[in-house]
């Protein structure tokens, strides 16, 4: 829990310090412990206490210091007089497509401008136009930022609230008297973005005159240490802000009704609605208490025998979106066969997108391999920046060849793993790759992605790439349409040219586990696969810890109806191996 919340004040930290306009290494040094941070596999309060903080990549005495100050305080000294210094909702403009740092810090040291509102009155009344460097396509931009802002919500990535998430669960099942607890609405079906969070808890016969009990799961539920701020406090629900401001509602409810509570409120609407009226057609009813025959109640203690009761079986959360399960399931077949066996973490085999410290990532090469090793994995491809990423450290042409000797001498060590020769490589504005074929031919797998000219036109940018697919040399198409959920739109490109193409060209078209991209959404990848296309899930891992954390590359795959065959790295090495012989040949 504790983990987001820091890693949260440190990432503000830097981006207040740079619009301070300080020296850039110590807002980069911010930004770094923040995503260790969020990439530490357990409690940063444990480390702290063994006292091995600054044993933590990007942690120094100093930001170890600032650690124990918000583990004993909740409050970072520095972070406070930073804020005190800034409008309230400075830090919210940045999240604006179109603003960074820099325009900003013009902005608001000539405007005084520091929200949203403050920036649009500023481009209606024309003081923004006067600034230098401020031109029409810049307030064109601002304007779609500012609207695209507001079209999200204020939904939170899912990958940001499941770590929160997951450790409250966990202290809810220790609270006396729950049986069992689970999460459920968007969360449970792991949509890219969330609203408020539920949790469900079952305690015995809390609707059979025991309410008491569910007063008493309520008032610890209020009470746990992760909580912030009690908003409802009852005798069955109570809702709670965490630290990072996320709501989460508790419902305590009966052990005999706990799988119909879960299977209504995990959702969504519009599968419940396609459910209830088959119950309807049946003679039957179904709510969040349980499938009723007249009074009689037929089912309701689990999910399963819930959809049993209506003759379905039972769907995987993922699935609960209405777009054609419950006929499939009610035919006993689908345009791809019936109800997939949906892919699993257990399935993937290897890491084929992720960074080492020899362009923008973290750990040497050997680390990183041991790293997918102990996730797992079989094997892995090192994909460090080619060249033009210059932000990213991207290696140069030589730099690239003495990291292929490197590769090469690693694997004659025998560590366990099979390291492939790779490159993520900048798919240029002309369609072309961003190294020599000499250079491309001599690396085992090749990821091609875009990392600029995303204001090209949609035909303009589908034509890079689809020259770029006929490349020979190509294996996997990177985050195939450059979003960032929340931040970034999506560039304009007609994707299913783009995946018939890859598909005809046997590309894998990658599906992104990095929380800020999952890209290609659920949606895409699945009309992918209707194109013949085959997918690479990867975790593009910048940080040691990510390395082999596939769930939300999974997750995403498994709201795509994805099966482990539709998956390139769900193939074992051999197979993997002879895939790369056969296209090269």
């Amino acid at each position: 829990m504790l983990n987001v919340e820091i890693a949260e004040i440190f990432e503000a930290i830097g981006d207040l310090l740079e619009l301070k306009g300080v020296n850039r290494f110590r807002v980069i040094a911010y930004r770094r412990a923040g995503q260790t941070l969020r990439d530490l596999s357990e409690p940063v309060e444990a480390v702290a206490e063994r006292d091995e903080l600054d044993s933590l990549s990007g942690i120094g005495k100093d930001l170890a210091q600032k650690i124990r100050d918000y583990i004993e305080t909740k409050h970072i000294k520095q972070y406070d007089d930073l804020k005190a210094e800034f409008p309230e909702g400075i830090l919210d403009l940045l999240r604006i497509p179109g603003i960074g740092p820099k325009t900003l810090a013009l902005i608001y040291n000539e405007l005084g401008v520091g929200s949203g509102d403050d920036l649009l009155t500023a481009i209606e009344d024309g003081r923004l136009i006067e600034l230098p460097g401020i031109q029409e396509k810049t307030l064109e931009n601002i304007r779609k930022g500012l609207a695209f802002i507001a079209s999200s919500g204020g939904r939170r990535l899912l990958g940001e609230a499941l770590p929160p998430v997951e450790d409250l669960l966990q202290a809810v099942r220790r609270i006396p008297g729950v049986k069992r607890a689970e999460t459920a609405g968007s969360l449970r079906r792991m949509q890219e973005t969330i609203g408020d969070v539920d949790i469900l808890a079952a305690l015995e016969h809390v609707a059979k005159g025991n309410e008491s009990k569910g007063k008493d799961v309520v008032k610890a539920f209020t009470e746990l240490p992760q909580v912030a701020e009690v908003l409802a406090q009852g005798d069955t629900k109570g809702s709670i802000r965490l630290g990072d401001n996320l709501q989460v509602d508790l419902r305590v409810v009966d052990e005999d009704e706990f799988g119909a509570a879960l299977q209504y409120f995990t959702g969504s609407k519009a599968h419940n609605v396609k459910v209830r009226g088959l119950a309807r057609q049946m003679g039957l009813k179904i709510n969040e208490y349980g499938v009723f025959k007249g009074k009689k109640k037929i089912a309701g203690k689990t999910e399963d025998e819930v959809y049993a009761a209506l003759g379905l079986p039972l769907f995987e959360p993922e699935l609960r979106e209405d777009r054609g399960e419950v006929e499939a399931a009610r035919a006993g077949r689908a345009k791809r066969g019936k109800l997939p066996k949906l892919v699993t973490l257990k399935d993937l085999k290897g890491e084929i997108h992720v960074h080492t410290e020899w362009s923008d990532g973290e750990g040497a090469l050997e680390e990183v391999a041991l790293q997918a090793k102990a996730a797992g994995c079989e094997y892995v491809a090192l994909t460090d920046h080619s060249v033009t990423e210059r932000i990213a450290n991207g290696l140069s042409v030589e730099r690239m060849w003495k990291k292929i000797e490197a590769v090469e001498a690693l694997n004659k060590k025998r560590i366990g793993i099979e390291v492939f020769k790779a490159a993520e490589v900048d798919i240029l504005p002309d369609g072309k790759l961003d190294y020599p074929d000499d250079l491309l031919e001599a690396l085992d797998v090749v990821v091609a992605s875009v990392h600029s000219g995303f204001k090209q036109t949609s035909d303009k940018m589908t034509g890079w790439i689809v020259d770029a697919l006929d490349h020979p040399r190509v294996h996997v198409l990177g985050h195939p349409t450059g979003r960032l959920i929340n931040a970034r739109e999506p560039y304009a490109v007609d994707l299913d040219r783009v995946m018939a193409k890859a598909a005809e060209r046997g590309v894998a078209l990658e599906i992104n586990g990095s929380y800020q991209r999952l890209d290609l959404s659920d949606v895409h990848a699945r009309r992918g696969l209707k194109l013949g296309a085959i997918l690479c899930l990867s975790t593009d891992a910048h940080r040691l810890a990510a390395v082999g954390r596939f769930e939300l590359a999974v997750a995403t795959a498994r709201r795509a109806w994805v099966q482990a065959s539709d998956v390139l790295n769900a193939k074992p090495l051999v197979s993997f191996k002879k895939w790369l012989a056969e296209r090269r040949g």
